[in-house]
């Protein structure tokens, strides 16, 4: 009861007064009373009374102008009164300022009912007073009192009427600029939605498809055992049955033995070889098509209402260099130098950008760098910088294809973060010719759960960056006996 008590209602505080109203108020106040001290009212209609009545119309006009902005026809009530009672006893020039402005304030602040009620009223109020006194006194004079009544009702109604016209305008205009502008937004939200359709139509009827169709091949192959000898007699295993069914007839013979063992451990080498890359190539190929489809899914949800998905971080790398080990031949060895501090966070985009960063780099080196050590390393002081090392590819070496879309990439999100960005070639401590990339990231230090420590290891496969880069979805490595093929490495990071 207390807190209720002390606590005022909405209906009470909308009947407060203004700090204008009380303002005006009291300067009503003031202004009357000095004039009335210094006897300069006008001569009374009634000659009874003492003088100070004068006064008492005054304070009620006051009390009126307290109400100008919250209750205006209440108060132009008040006010027509305490004007009557004021020409009557003495009329103050204090008290005529007061009414004229509680009659602009109704047509100002009133509904817009009591507004056209009082500038037709005030009009024929001044028409009624004008012509009674022309009537009665026909006396030219009078015309200055029909004057003075339009000043004191049409003068202040026809302001105010001025003013709220005005204000209604503004009011209106403002609402077709908002409703402009939602319209706008609704046009643009609805192309976005349309343009992301568009792309998730273009990404599963052109992409997926052919992930789809490198998979699917790949798991049939595996199924028949291709390249094991378990399939058909063709290719591999024709060879391997061929050579081993020589070797075997020649068995007797100086030599045959030797010549058919040989011929039969190479067919099974090039077997398991080939074995080891389709299942590579299906793997690849399968998690391809999870990014996929979960990119499509983000393409196509317009609201927005999908569970957020993690995205990759400085604690991938580890996984990414693991996948790139998988990829690589046997000749490129991987390295991750993290010589930040232990359990150090940075904020998302910072380690996103970080993220793609090494990513593109491992995926260029191992499309175009020599065989030999990749290495990864990751320092922080006032920013997180980043450098990648790779073997700088012969002129004679073979590439695989590349516009130079990942450098363009990798540019751009450095860019955003306000980063610098270097990619070329260089030389080593020890003077060989090296690939190196080079990034340098604002990084302060974001507080919350700390990552789990990363100690520098030895990974294989990862890479670099020849004059061509592109950014794409993963590297496979098939192995053989004659060549090497790679392919680029996923861009996204598997989520854990």
């Amino acid at each position: 009861m207390a807190n209720g008590a002390m606590t005022a209602s909405p209906a009470s505080r909308a009947y407060r007064p203004s700090r204008d109203d009380i303002l005006i108020a009291i300067a009503g106040l003031a202004g009357g009373l000095l004039l009335w001290s210094f006897g300069l009212t006008s001569t009374p209609l009634s000659e009874r009374g003492p003088r100070w009545l004068a006064l008492v119309p005054l304070g009620v006009m006051c009390l009126a102008a307290l109400g100008r902005r919250v209750a205006p026809p209440y108060a132009l009530a008040l006010a027509v009164l305490a004007q009557t009672a004021d020409i009557l006893v003495g009329s103050l020039l204090a008290t005529i300022v007061l009414f004229t402005d509680v009659v602009y304030a109704a047509v100002l602040y009133g509904s817009a009912r009591l507004s056209r009620a009082l500038m037709r009223g005030s009009v024929v109020f001044t028409v009624i007073v004008s012509v009674t006194l022309i009537a009665t006194f026909r006396s030219p004079e009078v015309l200055l009192l029909a004057g003075l009544c339009g000043g004191v009702t049409i003068a202040p109604a026809c302001t105010g009427a001025l003013l709220r016209n005005h204000r209604e305008e503004a009011a209106a205009e403002r609402l077709r600029a908002e409703q402009t502008a939602l319209l706008a937004e609704m046009d643009r939200t609805q192309a976005i939605n349309a343009e992301r359709a568009r792309m998730a139509r273009e990404l599963h009827d052109v992409v997926a498809n052919h992930l789809s169709a490198i998979a699917i091949h790949s798991t049939a192959a595996l199924s028949l055992g291709i390249g094991t000898g378990a399939g058909t007699g063709t290719g591999t295993g024709t060879a391997t049955s061929a050579n081993a069914s020589n070797g075997t007839k020649h068995a007797e013979h100086a030599g045959g033995a030797e010549d058919g063992a040989d011929a039969n451990a190479g067919a099974q080498k090039a077997a398991a070889a080939a074995q080891e890359a389709l299942a590579v190539i299906r793997e690849n190929s399968v998690q391809g098509l999870a990014e996929m489809r979960r990119l499509i899914g983000l393409l196509r949800d317009a609201d927005r209402n999908a569970q957020p998905v993690a995205t990759p971080s400085l604690g991938g790398i580890d996984a990414l260099l693991d996948r790139a080990r998988a990829a690589a031949d046997d000749g490129h060895t991987f390295t991750l130098d993290d010589r930040r501090t232990p359990g150090e966070r940075l904020p998302a985009p910072v380690e996103l950008a970080a993220y793609r960063v090494v990513q593109e780099a491992v995926t260029n080196a191992l499309k175009h760098a020599s065989p030999g050590p990749v290495t990864v390393e990751l320092e922080r002081d006032k920013a997180l910088r980043i450098r990648v090392t790779s073997p700088l590819a012969g002129d004679d070496s073979p590439r695989a294809p590349g516009a130079g879309a990942g450098l363009v990439g990798m540019r751009e999100r450095v860019d955003l973060l306000h980063g610098e960005l270097s990619a070329g070639p260089a030389t080593d401590h020890d003077g060989a010719k090296i690939w190196e990339v080079r990034a340098a990231l604002p990084a302060p230090t974001e507080p919350g759960a700390p990552e789990t420590p990363r100690t520098g290891t030895a990974r294989a496969g990862t890479a670099r960056t020849g004059p061509g880069r592109t950014e794409t979805a993963r590297t496979e490595t098939a192995r053989t006996e004659t060549a090497r093929t790679t392919g680029p490495l996923d861009h996204k990071e598997k989520n854990r």
